[in-house]
C-alpha cells in the first residue's frame, strides 16, 4: 500500500474542472433523449431540459468567468485552469454539445414527431394553405403585439431580455436599383412575444402540425416594414449575466436591495448568442459587434432556440403513448388515515422517500399545526417553494390562530428571489415573524420545528429534508424527510433557530452538524475515521450520495482514505471533480451518476462496514460553498429500521443501477455501467416497491438487499448492512 505522503494531493492533475464537469452531465442529460426506449415526450422533455441546463450555466457560470477575466481577478481552482482557459475550454465543449444536439432534432426527434402525427414545421417548407394560414394568424393576432425596432445611428440597439427570442430582420429601401455598393442593408429586431401561444395551428390532411411564433414572425416580417425589402430573417436569442450583486454587510434593507438589483439584472451583460443555423454571416457580425461578443460565444443551431416551447405539444396531444404512465407517490401505510401525525411521531421517526412516497404528509404537519389549539409556535426555513405554496399559506393561518410563527426566507435563493420576495410580502403582512438570514451566508438548510403542549409540558417535534419545501419539486425531485420528536435533536434545532432569528453564538451541538460552524470538519473526521480502521487492517467502507462533489479538501481526504484502504462507491448525480480510479491515488473509488426520469438530488452518507455504519442526511453537497458560505445541516439517522432502509433501498439499489446508470472514468469521461445479467432502473425499482408498500405488502427485493456495486471484486464492496 503507497503511503499517502507519496502523491502529491495538490497536483492540479488528481482534479476534474468544475465547470467541464457539469457540461458532462448535461451531456448525460441529453443521453437521455436519445434513449430510444422512452416515450417521444419523454425524450423532448429532456431535450428541452438540457437546453434550460445551459442556460442557468451561462446566466452563472460562464457570466461568473467572464467578470473574472474582465476585472484581473483570476481565481485559479483545484484543477489549475484559469478563468480563460475555461471559457475556450467551455465553447469548444457546447458548441460540440449544441452540434449534437441539433442533429438529434432534425435526424430523430422531429422526424418522430412527425410520424406520430404532429408535425413541428419551418416556414421553408410550407404549402401555400399552410402559408395562408400562418399569415392570416399573424394578422389577426400577432401583429397588434409586435413593436419593430430599427437599429441605426438614431435608434440604438435594443436591449433585450434575459433570454428573449428575437428575429433580425435585414432591410433594404425599395425603388430602383443603385449602383454596386450604394446599397446597404438596415437591421432591424422583432422581439417574440412570451405571452403568445407560441405553437401556431397549421391546416395538415391528417394528424396535427405547428408552426412556432418565431417562425411565423419570420414568414411576415415584410408586413412590419412597408416601403421596405426583407432580405434575410433569422432568430436569436440572448443571454446575459443574471447573478446578484449585493453586499449583505453594506445593505441597511436587504430585501429593497435585492428588489432594486432584480431590477437591473436584466441589464446584465451578455454571455451567449444563439442563432439559427441558416443566418446569414451579416447578421451574425452585426449582432455579435452590438451585443459586444466574439466569434466563441455564437451558437448556431438547427433546433428551435427554445425547446421549451414545444412541452405545449403535451398540452394539445397528450397521447398516452408519447409520455410515460403518470407516477401518483404513496402514502405510506402508517400515515394513512390517522387522526393526527403528532400522535405517530411521538412514538418513533418516520422517514418519507420522495417522490415515491407523498409530500403530502409535510405540508399536513405546517397545516395540521396551524389549525392545533395546543401548538404553540411553528419555526421553519424556506429556500424555494412553489408559486401557489400551500405551505406558505398554512404559517399564515397558523398566525391568524394566535401562534407564534417564525419564518426564515431565503430571498437570495438564485432565480428564485423573486417569488420568495412575494412570500416574504405575503407572509409579513398576515402577521409572520419573516427574518432573511445571517449577514454573508445562504440559508439552504430545510427544517421544521413545531412546539406543541403536551399534558404538564413542551413537546418538539421537528421535520428535517434534504429537498425545498416545494410541493411541485417534491413530484419530479427525489428527496428525503425526516420526522422526529427527539429531545436531542429538538435541542439542536431550537438553538438553530435562536442563531438565525436573534442573536446567538453557535451552541456546541448535541446531534447536528452545521455549516459553516463545523460541518466539513465533521465529514473530514468521519473519513478518516475509516481510514485509520483500514490503516489497523479493520473492514472500512464509505457511500455517499449526493448532487455534486467539489470540494478539494473533502476530496483529498478520499483520496487518502482510498490509498488507506477504504472501498469508497459515491453516488454523484451531477459535478464531480475528483478522478475515480487513478492509480495509487483513488483505485479504491468509483463514482456513479444516474439520470433518470426524476432528478436524483437526495444528499446520504454512510461511513463504516459491518454490523452498524454510521448514516447520516443532509440538505449540504460537498461544495465549498455548501460548507463556507450557507447554513447547512447534516443529521443522524438513529432509527435502526430507517438506517437499514436507507442502506437498503436509497444507496443500495441506486448502486445496483445497470439500466440508467454511468461510470466515471479517470479521464473525466462517463461511460454505462453495463447490462450484465437481471437488468435494474433504480428508479423503477423504487416506484414498484412504492406501490407494493402502500398496499401493505412490503416484500423485501432479496435480489437487490444483498446486490453488491456493479463490477464489485470483493465482499467488502457490499453496501453497508446490518442484522435484521
Amino acid at each position: 500500500m503507497q503511503d499517502s505522503q507519496a502523491v502529491q494531493f495538490n497536483d492540479p492533475q488528481l482534479f476534474i474542472n468544475r465547470e467541464l464537469s457539469w457540461l458532462a452531465f448535461n451531456e448525460r442529460v441529453l443521453d437521455d433523449a436519445r434513449d430510444r426506449e422512452l416515450p417521444l415526450y419523454e425524450r423532448l422533455k429532456f431535450f428541452a431540459i438540457a437546453s434550460s441546463n445551459l442556460d442557468e450555466f451561462f446566466m452563472v457560470r460562464v457570466a461568473g468567468l467572464k467578470q473574472q477575466l474582465a476585472s484581473g481577478v483570476a481565481e485559479t481552482a483545484a484543477d489549475g485552469m484559469l478563468p480563460a482557459e475555461q471559457l475556450s475550454a467551455i465553447s469548444e465543449r457546447v458548441h460540440r454539445l449544441v452540434d449534437s444536439a441539433s442533429r438529434l432534432w432534425v435526424e430523430e426527434l422531429q422526424p418522430g414527431l412527425t410520424a406520430a402525427g404532429v408535425s413541428v414545421l419551418t416556414r421553408d417548407k410550407l404549402t401555400a394553405e399552410q402559408k395562408a394560414a400562418a399569415r392570416t394568424w399573424f394578422t389577426t393576432s400577432v401583429f397588434p403585439a409586435l413593436t419593430p425596432l430599427a437599429v441605426d445611428p438614431g435608434h440604438p440597439f435594443p436591449h433585450l431580455r434575459n433570454k428573449s427570442l428575437n428575429v433580425a430582420v435585414l432591410l433594404r429601401r425599395e425603388g430602383p436599383k443603385r449602383r454596386r455598393n450604394a446599397r446597404s442593408s438596415s437591421l432591424a429586431v422583432v422581439q417574440v412575444p412570451s405571452v403568445l401561444r407560441q405553437l401556431v395551428p397549421m391546416p395538415v390532411d391528417k394528424g396535427l402540425a405547428f408552426l412556432l411564433l418565431g417562425e411565423v414572425i419570420a414568414l411576415c416580417a415584410a408586413d412590419l416594414f412597408p416601403g421596405y425589402v426583407v432580405e434575410h430573417t433569422t432568430a436569436f436569442r440572448v443571454t446575459r449575466n443574471w447573478d446578484l450583486n449585493v453586499d449583505d454587510e453594506e445593505s441597511e434593507d436587504l430585501l429593497s436591495t435585492i428588489q432594486d438589483e432584480l431590477r437591473r439584472r436584466d441589464r446584465g451583460a451578455a454571455v451567449r448568442l444563439e442563432l439559427d443555423a441558416s443566418a446569414s454571416p451579416q447578421i451574425e457580425s452585426l449582432l455579435t459587434a452590438a451585443l459586444k461578443l466574439g466569434p466563441m460565444d455564437v451558437y448556431r443551431q438547427q433546433a428551435p432556440l427554445q425547446p421549451s416551447d414545444l412541452m405545449g405539444l403535451l398540452d394539445v396531444e397528450p397521447r398516452p403513448e408519447l409520455r410515460v404512465e403518470p407516477f401518483v407517490p404513496a402514502v405510506p401505510p402508517v400515515l394513512r388515515d390517522v387522526e393526527s401525525l403528532f400522535g405517530v411521531v411521538a412514538e418513533r421517526d418516520i422517514l418519507l422517500h420522495h417522490p415515491y412516497e407523498s409530500f403530502d404528509p409535510v405540508v399536513r404537519l405546517l397545516e395540521e399545526a396551524a389549525e392545533d389549539p395546543d401548538v404553540l409556535a411553528i419555526k421553519q426555513t424556506l429556500y424555494r417553494t412553489s408559486g401557489d405554496s400551500p405551505i406558505a399559506r398554512a404559517l399564515s393561518r397558523a398566525v391568524e390562530n394566535g401562534k407564534q410563527v417564525a419564518v426564515l426566507v431565503e430571498i437570495k435563493a438564485r432565480l428564485d428571489e423573486a417569488n420568495n420576495i412575494a412570500w416574504a410580502r405575503k407572509m409579513e403582512e398576515s402577521g409572520v415573524h419573516v427574518v432573511y438570514g445571517l449577514i454573508g451566508l445562504k440559508t439552504h438548510a430545510k427544517v421544521v420545528l413545531v412546539v406543541r403542549r403536551e399534558g404538564n409540558g413542551i413537546r418538539r417535534y421537528v421535520h428535517l429534508g434534504t429537498g425545498n419545501y416545494n410541493p411541485h419539486t417534491a413530484r419530479l425531485y427525489t428527496d428525503l424527510s425526516l420526522f422526529t420528536s427527539r429531545e436531542e435533536i429538538a435541542d439542536d434545532v431550537s438553538a438553530l433557530f435562536n442563531m438565525l432569528t436573534g442573536y446567538a453564538v453557535a451552541p456546541q451541538w448535541k446531534r447536528l452538524a452545521v455549516a459553516p460552524m463545523g460541518l466539513q470538519e465533521r465529514v473530514l473526521s468521519l473519513i478518516q475515521r475509516e481510514a485509520e480502521k483500514a490503516r489497523r487492517g479493520e473492514p472500512a467502507r464509505i457511500v455517499a450520495k449526493m448532487n455534486s462533489l467539489v470540494d478539494a479538501t473533502v476530496i483529498r481526504a478520499l483520496y487518502a482514505a482510498s490509498q488507506a484502504g477504504v472501498d469508497i462507491d459515491l453516488l454523484v448525480r451531477g459535478i464531480c471533480c475528483l478522478r475515480p480510479g487513478g492509480p495509487g491515488v483513488s483505485e479504491r473509488i468509483r463514482v456513479t451518476s444516474v439520470v433518470d426520469r426524476f432528478l436524483e438530488h437526495s444528499r446520504v452518507f454512510a461511513f463504516g462496514a459491518g454490523a452498524n455504519p454510521e448514516v447520516w442526511m443532509s440538505s449540504a453537497d460537498w461544495m465549498p460553498r455548501n460548507f463556507l458560505r450557507r447554513v447547512e445541516v447534516m443529521f443522524p439517522v438513529e432509527d435502526p429500521a430507517i438506517r437499514q432502509r436507507l442502506l437498503d433501498e436509497v444507496l443500495g439499489v441506486a448502486l445496483a443501477d445497470n439500466v440508467k446508470a454511468r461510470r466515471l472514468q479517470v479521464d473525466g469521461s462517463y461511460v454505462p455501467v453495463g447490462r450484465n445479467g437481471h437488468q435494474v432502473r433504480s428508479q423503477s425499482v423504487l416506484m414498484e416497491r412504492a406501490k407494493r408498500n402502500s398496499h401493505q405488502d412490503p416484500k423485501p427485493l432479496e435480489a437487490l438487499r444483498h446486490a453488491t456495486a456493479p463490477d464489485a471484486p470483493t465482499p467488502s464492496r457490499q453496501v453497508p448492512q446490518t442484522s435484521g
